[in-house]
């Protein structure tokens, strides 16, 4: 398991249409994908648990990535929610 804090750099933060990319990416990697959002831990490949905790530019989140390609998920995430894209 790997585990990191990630400040969300992504304009206007996860709404819908960056919150389903987001999602859609994520289901592509094998790995279990968490996130923690003050005290509330969420199913990261879920578009529903994502869209309710409303995640904002600035904010801060720690990413949880547990599996055989969590490098690779949570490389993806970090430069996700800090640019909007995958790098």
């Amino acid at each position: 398991m790997i585990e990191k804090e990630i400040t969300v750099t992504i304009e206007n933060g996860l709404h819908a249409r960056p919150a389903a990319d987001f999602v859609k990416k994520v289901n592509q990697y094998k790995s279990k994908v968490e996130l923690m959002i003050g005290d509330r831990r969420i199913n990261a490949k879920s578009i529903l648990q994502l869209m309710s905790v409303a995640i904002m530019e600035g904010q801060t989140i720690k990413v949880m990535t547990d599996g055989e390609d969590e490098k690779d998920a949570l490389a993806f995430i970090d430069s996700f929610l800090q640019s909007g894209k995958e790098s």
